[in-house]
């Protein structure tokens, strides 16, 4: 006779983060008119800017110059400003206080955000790619790799940086200055026209800049992301997902 006896426990940690992440993505699938609105503005500029000279740019070559910074500009609309703004109504809400008690750690929760985000981003830039491959974009197919790194360095440090705001302002104020932020990174990110070179200096401190530039560099010219770029977007992709980990709040 075979006896049954429970065997209460924490699921694994894969585990927790796998059902974590599916309900990031079913949330996401949810807000639907968020995604077309963050797939918005890129699209826009991309058609815009990379078919009409309605933009002075370094080169002859509009999409291949236009197409990276589209990229890079979505990169950071999805991680950076819509991962802040959805997170601090979140935690507004209560839902963070409510998985606050449940065994998902802080870093297990942000981890999962930033991979459903991730996965979010790949369906944009692809739906991006398409279209700029449709209108003329040919970019060199043999540089993937090398953007693709960037692009995920990219991923983690807006998205840390993002959390940590969500965590640390209310949410009217997290909205504003994530904002505020966006604004300004496209306003002096040469993503459409062609802006000052800072240097080095300038791509860790407007990592939009320095994302395009890498994009840029591999895709339209087939050559080597330039060192400081990856210093710059690894710098963003450590400090800042520390510093939420450490500093983020469920309530």
């Amino acid at each position: 006779m075979s006896t049954f006896a429970p065997a209460p426990g924490r699921a694994p940690m894969r585990a927790i983060l796998s059902s974590q992440i599916r309900m990031e993505l079913l949330l996401t699938a949810r807000r639907g008119e968020a995604v077309v609105l963050a797939m918005g503005v890129p699209l826009l500029v991309l058609l815009g800017a990379g078919l009409f000279d309605v933009t002075n740019l370094p080169t002859g070559d509009r999409l291949g110059y236009v197409v990276p910074g589209v990229l890079a500009l979505t990169v950071m609309s999805t991680a950076f400003t819509g991962q802040a703004i959805t997170t601090g109504y979140e935690r507004s809400y209560g839902v963070l206080k409510r998985l606050g008690a449940s065994p998902l750690t802080r870093p297990g929760l942000l981890l999962a955000k930033t991979a459903a985000i991730a996965v979010q981003i790949v369906v944009q830039i692809l739906v991006l790619a398409l279209v700029g491959l449709a209108v003329g974009w040919r970019p060199e197919a043999g540089a993937v790799l090398p953007a693709l790194g960037v692009t995920v360095l990219a991923i983690a440090g807006y998205s840390g940086l993002a959390l940590l705001l969500a965590s640390v302002l209310k949410p009217e104020t997290t909205t504003g200055a994530a904002t505020l932020i966006y604004v300004v990174m496209l306003s002096v990110g040469g993503i459409m026209f062609g802006a000052p070179d800072l240097g080095v200096a300038g791509w860790f401190l407007l990592p939009l800049a320095a994302h395009a530039e890498a994009l840029r560099e591999t895709l339209m010219h087939g050559g080597p992301v330039p060192v400081g770029v990856w210093l710059a977007l690894a710098a963003w992709a450590i400090v800042w997902p520390a510093l939420a980990a450490r500093k983020f709040r469920w309530e």
